[in-house]
């Protein structure tokens, strides 16, 4: 056998080699027959050595030489399941299973109808949510959501049923919707596993589940609300492992990643991310917060909720029910002696006032707000009631922040020549799920302050008067890194236009 080596592998383009292995034997053993090639047998898998008695089973049952090759874990087990399971083992391969089941009269196997048609006993109902069938299509739901790198799953309640979706690189995709019948079970048995109240349906419920999956842990919030044909829940997955970014694999351009840096390194000062929900800009802090880390700093943060947790760092929940809000929160962290405080977002205008507070103290505070463009962070501030002089004394930088999807390597094409340069179009293909992109990365305006800017800000100037002299002090505009990756042929001249603002 050859020595394993790490190599791209098209996945899209496999194919079931034999009928001699199911899938849950090759999930077990981590290897997955590929491809015949001159070599001879491509296998992959994510164990750089796998079980000499497996390959031995591979070898016998497929013949040939065999070649590893180093494969994701999560991209190889969605593909073993793609090529191997048997519909029972896949979320349509359920819900045609239970179909069948309601058309032939009969139960779901596991001693109940699986079926219901209007309001149950709350017992009835508990059981129902916990049958077999249930449990199984909610499992592989998420596993299937976190095969699709999805972020949060949507399952919308309607007259015909469930509709699921998935947020994938942050559009919406269809997924599979289980039949009006199991609508009310499959919502209960969520609430079941994130401890919320079953039987309130009239108001809306948050919670948590903890997830072991694939070898990794996963966290899920879960959000309920009252519609008019049922509860509609939102699923959040909260990948441990992905959402720890390093600041150099963010995708800044290196002028603004040697800014950035040089500004999270002041002993003091307040740093804020902005943009929209979903930009990044919790996963924009956490790695600040890592490249800052070197053990002799104390580190706290307040967040609602903790989204991801940091190991070595205290990180304290908002529960504003009892009273701990943002800015009590932080007011109790200043007595902790700390060094960096990260805020998980400036909302109102006591924290903002306590967070300038804190960095007038000597402490440096990192935080998020919810703005269009760096400069409206200014503006936002005083909105707040913060005055200028502490603004102006306390803010050193601001960074704007997007998420671009980046172009399908396997399927993005060259446009035809532009006076403005070369660029790629998506296409779409089976590695893609169809969209033409794969993944997402991150476009930035840094706006660092210096003399002119706090000037400006303590005669209250306008937001577009703040604009320009940032942009004389050479603050790149968040289009124009949009376009810069254009340029670089990673995202596409459509999806630079949809993100950015004008």
């Amino acid at each position: 056998m050859t020595a394993p080596r790490i190599a791209p592998v098209d996945l899209a383009d496999a194919e079931r080699l034999s009928e001699a292995f199911s899938a849950g034997w090759l999930e077990q053993h981590g290897v997955l027959p590929l491809a015949r090639d001159v070599r001879g047998l491509v296998v992959g898998s994510w164990h750089a050595h796998p079980e000499p008695l497996v390959l031995d089973e591979l070898r016998l049952a497929l013949g040939g030489p065999l070649v590893l090759q180093l494969v994701p874990e999560g991209a190889l087990r969605a593909t073993i399941r793609r090529l191997y399971s048997t519909a029972g083992s896949t979320a349509q391969g359920v819900i045609a299973d239970l179909a069948a089941a309601r058309a032939a009269g009969g139960t779901n196997g596991s001693g109940g109808t699986g079926l219901v048609t209007g309001a149950l006993p709350l017992d009835d109902l508990v059981h129902l949510a916990n049958e077999a069938p249930v449990v199984r299509l909610v499992n592989l739901l998420v596993l299937e959501a976190l095969d699709a790198r999805a972020s949060d799953v949507h399952l919308e309640a309607f007259s015909d049923g469930l509709q699921v979706r998935y947020r994938v690189d942050g559009v919406l995709q269809p997924a599979p919707s289980p039949p009006a019948s199991l609508a009310t079970a499959i919502i209960s048995r969520i609430k079941i596993m994130a401890d919320l109240d079953i039987a309130e349906r009239r108001l809306p419920q948050d919670g948590r589940i903890r997830l072991q999956l694939q070898d990794r842990e996963v966290d899920v919030r879960v959000a309920t609300a009252p519609t008019l044909h049922g509860e509609s829940v939102v699923l959040r997955l909260l990948d441990r492992e992905r959402g720890r970014r390093a600041l150099d694999t963010m995708g800044m351009d290196p002028d603004t990643l040697a800014r950035f840096r040089a500004v999270i390194a002041r002993p003091f000062g307040i740093v804020l991310v902005t943009g929209p929900t979903g930009s990044g800009k919790t996963t924009t802090l956490y790695a600040a917060v890592e490249a800052l880390r070197t053990g002799r700093e104390k580190i706290l943060t307040v967040e609602d909720p903790v989204e991801y947790e940091l190991p070595g760092v205290p990180q304290v929940p908002v529960h504003e029910k009892v009273g701990l809000t943002f800015a009590a929160a932080l007011r109790a962290l200043l007595r902790q002696d700390p060094d960096i405080l990260l805020v998980g977002e400036i909302r109102d205008p006591e924290t903002a006032q306590v967070a300038t507070q804190a960095a007038l103290t000597g402490h440096l505070v990192l935080s998020t707000l919810h703005t269009n463009d760096a400069p409206g962070a200014i503006t936002r501030l005083l909105d707040l009631g913060v005055p200028p002089y502490l603004v102006a004394g306390t803010l050193e930088a601001v960074l704007a922040q997007r998420l671009v999807r980046v172009l399908c390597e396997r399927c993005k094409e060259p446009e035809t020549e532009r006076p403005d340069g070369p660029a790629y179009r998506a296409v779409g293909c089976a590695q893609c799920r169809g969209t033409g992109y794969r993944g997402r990365q991150g476009v930035f305006e840094l706006l660092v302050m210096d003399d002119t800017l706090r000037a400006l800000l303590q005669q209250r100037a306008s937001a577009d008067q703040l604009r320009a002299a940032a942009l004389a002090a050479g603050m790149r505009p968040l289009r124009d890194d949009a376009q810069r990756l254009v340029r670089e042929g990673i995202t596409s001249r459509e999806e630079a236009l949809r993100v950015t603002p004008r």
